[in-house]
């Protein structure tokens, strides 16, 4: 009886861990359906970050973000931190931004798991209404 218990909480503390936004995810255009590169989600000083490790367009590869503002002014795209600052509220990371290196806009960004391969990162103005949606998918 004792082993089922554990056996049983072993399970469920496996199925919680395999429950992370952290890790590497392949980005998926919204208006396209392309998978566009690979960003790692990593945790930093309890806040959230992503950055992007891979351009799956060899076209891609070397471009910059020549229409990005501050910092990130023609910095090459690959190796850019686009999310920033997230912090976990419930089933939700918010109160952070996102940088969208096609346009060099930078948005607020709400981030929900959807099953343990699915992420779905939101950017918007103001209210989240008011934004798109992508859906990522973990790199296995």
């Amino acid at each position: 009886m004792k082993l089922n218990v554990l056996l049983g909480l072993l399970l469920i503390c496996q199925f919680s861990l395999s429950q992370t936004i952290f890790g590497r995810w392949i980005t998926i255009d919204d208006e396209t359906g392309n998978k566009k590169g690979i960003v790692e989600i990593f945790e930093e000083n309890g806040k959230v970050y992503g950055k992007i490790i891979e351009i799956l367009e060899p076209e891609h590869r070397k471009r910059k973000c020549s229409k990005c503002e501050g910092v990130n002014k023609d910095k090459p795209i690959l190796g850019l931190t686009i999310i920033k600052g997230l912090t976990k509220k419930g089933d939700t990371y918010d109160g952070g931004e996102i940088t969208d290196p096609k346009n060099g806009k930078t948005y607020r960004c709400k981030i929900t798991l959807d099953g343990k391969d699915k992420l779905i990162v939101r950017g918007y103005l103001g209210i989240s209404l008011f934004g798109r949606s992508q859906v990522w998918i973990r790199q296995k």
